[in-house]
């Protein structure tokens, strides 16, 4: 897609579109940086509020991934007029605005376009000090990996379109997809990590696979240490799979090594998540305090692999 563009240099840019890393940052002085990031989708629930609220999550999920405080956002939306009733728009951006709340953002506003499909999200704005950004690229051989949140948004809303999941697996996810990664943002920086990002399209084998690239390392996970959602691994056994997960699969086939894999974990692995946690590594010594900070919050984080010496963005899964 950006292949023939100019590339951007400048010196005040920190971060840019020439890694894979969540948000974008300028320095403004010695102490102050901006960081920004975009992100918007199509309603992945059915109650209008409900995807206000994941997808305000979901946008801010890039600035806490950069190590960021978020402080304001601006509303990104497609509107299809005429064929669905304002009120839908409405409970869109009263579901929005209820997360900005909570997250002490600032709502200045947006911009609505009339289109075929509804789509909304937020543009965001946040500052960190230059020397604290934190970016896909630091992990070092022997780190410990840590997630902090389930997997397997994608086969559940699968499931939910096709009227399988039971409602009190359908409030789980939504409830997980809503939660902001604030807390464990926090706790990440209070700990300590060498490298973040979070967990969303490309799903858990994905964004672990770009963090091996950037970091120049390899990684291992352990299939059995990853948390799942209620419901996601029977969701993916019964067949709901999203074709996110069927390209994402497709793209990680040549860079992974499955040992004793069963099937399901591996479809699991490649799930695309909707504001998913935060995938951070740490030396390995400071993963019990990480998970430990994280329970303090009431965040459910879980050492899930490893950095190794190896082909650079490539992994191993056992």
């Amino acid at each position: 897609m950006l292949e023939g563009l100019p590339e951007v240099s400048d010196p005040r840019l920190l971060v840019g579109t020439g890694t894979f890393d969540d948000g974008a940052v300028l320095r403004l002085s010695d102490e102050l940086a901006l960081v920004q990031s975009v992100d918007f989708f199509t309603p992945i629930v059915d109650d209008p509020f409900d995807f206000g609220r994941i997808a305000a999550a979901n946008s801010l999920s890039d600035l806490y991934a950069m190590g960021a405080e978020p402080l304001c956002a601006m509303a990104v939306c497609a509107f299809p007029k005429g064929t669905l009733p304002l009120e839908v728009l409405h409970r869109i951006l009263a579901g929005g605005l209820a997360v900005c709340a909570a997250e002490g953002v600032v709502p200045m506003g947006g911009h609505t376009v009339k289109g075929p499909e509804l789509t909304y999200g937020l543009a965001v704005t946040g500052t960190v000090h230059p020397s604290r950004v934190l970016t896909n690229a630091g992990a070092l051989p022997g780190d410990a990996l840590v997630l902090t949140k389930p997997i397997g948004t994608g086969v559940l809303s699968t499931a939910v379109k096709q009227e399988r999941l039971d409602p009190d697996a359908a409030r789980t996810l939504v409830d997980t997809m809503a939660a902001t990664n604030r807390a464990a943002s926090r706790a990440c920086r209070e700990v300590g990590v060498h490298a973040l990002t979070d967990v969303t399209g490309f799903g858990l084998l994905g964004h672990a696979l770009e963090l091996a690239a950037a970091s120049r390392v390899a990684i291992e996970i352990d299939a059995a240490a990853v948390p799942l959602l209620p419901g996601a691994r029977e969701a993916a056994l019964a067949g709901a799979i999203p074709g996110g997960l069927v390209a994402n699969r497709a793209w990680v086939a040549d860079k992974v090594r499955l040992l004793e894999v069963e099937d399901v974990a591996a479809q699991l692995l490649c799930d695309p998540q909707t504001s998913g946690g935060l995938l951070a590594a740490l030396a390995p010594a400071d993963a019990p305090a990480l998970v430990a900070a994280c329970a303090r919050s009431g965040v459910g984080a879980s050492v899930v692999g490893r950095a190794v010496e190896g082909e650079p963005g490539t992994a191993v899964v056992r």
